[in-house]
């Protein structure tokens, strides 16, 4: 029987609020009333389940799609999971989604006119191994207008889900990129407490760039505890 851990509880001055003001659709997203709780069923508590061959190593090679390859600056985007001890996370699902170099979503929503690449879907999916460690091969993504507020830009970013051993242990956030022009504007990134936003920025790893290819960037990604990565409480959208 699989048991699930304790409730996790916020830690204050981690995560961003529900209701942030100048992010201004969080108004419409985060709950009116009282949260009620469900029972969880079966469904819940044991899925997803990940055998071996329903994640592949294709699955986390964002550049190649539709039989060409996508365009853009090249990257490989590793790290690991790891507990508020330190400890990996093993077989941990780990899934990306993220506009293409141009900063557009392959999706029918995102209507900015910035060309889609049609060899770039956008999304990626990988297991932790043992020692808790991931790997990607994508494009930088490019920053994109969202209309928030006047000339508004989103900073390049790439969303991140994590999956534990049931549906209902789910995470997300989201990795930028150092020194990005578009920190001082973005309510998204100002949300999280001041003290926490730097764990949302990868590390240009230079010992994971590859030679003639491709530039490295490490996210290493912290559960729980006072160096908890910031995670967000609802599915956004941008």
């Amino acid at each position: 029987m699989l048991r699930l851990p304790p409730e996790y509880r916020d830690q204050s001055g981690v995560h961003a609020p529900l209701d942030f003001p100048e992010y201004r659709t969080t108004a419409l997203r985060h709950p009116a009333q009282p949260l009620t709780l469900l029972p969880q069923r079966l469904t819940e508590i044991t899925g997803p389940v990940l055998g071996e061959g329903r994640v592949t190593a294709a699955d986390a090679d964002l550049t190649l799609a539709n039989n060409g390859e996508a365009q853009g600056q090249r990257i490989v985007v590793h790290g690991r999971v790891l507990d508020s001890d330190g400890k990996a996370i093993p077989n941990t699902l780990v899934e990306v989604w993220q506009a293409n170099a141009g900063g557009r979503y392959r999706h029918t929503r995102d209507r900015w006119p910035a060309p889609l690449d049609p060899h770039f879907n956008g999304t990626g999916r990988v297991l932790t191994d043992t020692e808790g460690r991931y790997r990607f091969t994508t494009v930088k993504p490019g920053a994109y207008p969202w209309g928030n507020h006047h000339n508004a830009w989103r900073p390049a970013h790439i969303h991140f889900s994590l999956f534990g051993q049931a549906f209902t242990q789910r995470l997300v956030t989201q990795m930028y990129f150092p020194d990005d022009p578009m920190f001082f504007q973005d309510p998204i990134f100002n949300a999280a407490p001041e003290d926490s936003r730097a764990r949302m920025i990868s590390t240009f790893d230079y010992e994971a760039t590859q030679d003639n290819w491709a530039l490295g960037f490490r996210f290493d990604i912290v559960l729980r505890g006072r160096n908890a990565t910031p995670f967000e409480e609802d599915d956004h959208d941008d």
